[in-house]
């Protein structure tokens, strides 16, 4: 064959191969491959039923199971009620929790596209600012506050989604680890009162694992370079924080170690072993 039909030829595969090189760039297989990146954004805890509602619970008679009543003069110490918040004081009154704040991570994750479809997994750890609190209001008077935060989170989640060339709609889920920390505080303490009792926490720091759903939107603004925004819904379950009350500087017939209604101390826990969080958040991944 001359080199005047094959030149022809050649020049003609050439731009062939270049073309479908390019579109196979633009829309084709182009989420595949490893990224990591980072989240910024704000973390919020929904103002659910079993939040408002919160109380604590008793156990006076030392069988482990929180169904007691704790007596003061015959009737219910805690007849004034708990509340979402922390106490303000030796009344009845609270303040409200700070369900909103910031929240950020780090991941990294591979993806692997077939066609349209985009499948992965990614890993990721951070914080998310928040904490919950509940207040017991006693007739005494004095307030118990039991105050939850959620410290460190990580989680193991899939991704699954639908390309549109160079943007990404996906879903995602699977496992979550949070670090939470516990405290309690109360105006029956030495501090405000002579006659107080004492307190001892059993699981201060606690972890514990739950879920993580969600879904979110990226985009690649270049080869190597993506943004997005991405909603989490994350939910956590603590239930090991005690407080134990014992007699301490009280008298004998205080209400949480009196012998004639009690084991001869009381143990507080909350109601509510819930901890959800929601979150919207802004990323930026670096795509090998």
């Amino acid at each position: 064959m001359k080199l005047t039909t094959i030149a022809p030829l050649g020049a003609a595969m050439a731009l062939v191969l270049t073309t479908q090189a390019m579109a196979q760039t633009e829309g084709g297989d182009i989420w595949t491959g490893p990224y990591v990146g980072a989240s910024l954004g704000y973390n919020w805890q929904p103002n659910s039923k079993a939040n408002v509602l919160e109380s604590l619970q008793f156990d006076t008679d030392g069988d482990g199971v929180y169904d007691d009543t704790v007596v003061a003069g015959g009737a219910n110490a805690f007849a004034p009620g708990f509340r979402d918040g922390k106490g303000t004081g030796r009344d009845t009154s609270s303040s409200g929790d700070r369900d909103g704040k910031s929240a950020w991570s780090v991941y990294a994750g591979y993806d692997r596209q077939f066609g349209n479809r985009v499948l992965g997994g990614v890993l990721e750890g951070g914080q998310s600012y928040g904490s919950n609190s509940v207040v017991g209001l006693s007739t005494t008077p004095h307030t118990y506050t039991f105050t939850r935060r959620l410290d460190w989170e990580a989680a193991a989640r899939l991704r699954a989604g639908y390309a549109f060339g160079r943007t990404l709609v996906y879903a995602t889920g699977g496992l979550a680890y949070g670090k939470f920390k516990n405290s309690f505080s109360t105006t029956n303490d030495p501090a405000f009162v002579n006659n107080a009792n004492a307190f001892s926490e059993s699981k201060r720091t606690e972890d514990d694992w739950g879920y993580t759903v969600g879904g979110g939107l990226e985009h690649k603004v270049s080869d190597n370079f993506s943004i997005g925004v991405l909603y989490r819904y994350t939910r956590f379950n603590p239930n090991d924080y005690r407080v134990t009350v014992t007699q301490g500087n009280a008298a004998m017939a205080n209400p949480f170690v009196n012998p004639m209604t009690t084991s001869g101390q009381t143990v507080i826990k909350r109601s509510n072993e819930q901890y959800t969080t929601q979150s919207i958040r802004a990323t930026a991944s670096f795509r090998f």
